[in-house]
């Protein structure tokens, strides 16, 4: 089984920067914000003991790969 690792809000924006998807901090905030649904953009979640905003590494990468995915379903043929 694999460890998950995960990765706080500056973490997680350098990561995404490592991929070519440069975020400002406040863009990244913005992401982890809860809307009036109590819903985020990104899967971040409270640490249960520092009370910190994370967000587990692979499940960040995925949600920008299923956009991907998306896409490329939803492309019109030429």
């Amino acid at each position: 089984m694999k460890q998950p690792c995960y990765l706080s809000l500056e973490a997680a924006r350098q990561e995404l920067a490592s991929i070519g998807v440069k975020l400002s901090p406040r863009q990244m905030q913005r992401a982890a914000e809860q809307d009036a649904q109590g819903r985020r953009k990104l899967p971040f979640f409270r640490d249960p003991v520092i009370g910190n905003l994370i967000i587990e590494k692979d499940d960040l990468l995925s949600a920008y790969f299923n956009r991907q995915t998306e896409a490329r379903n939803k492309l019109r043929p030429h």
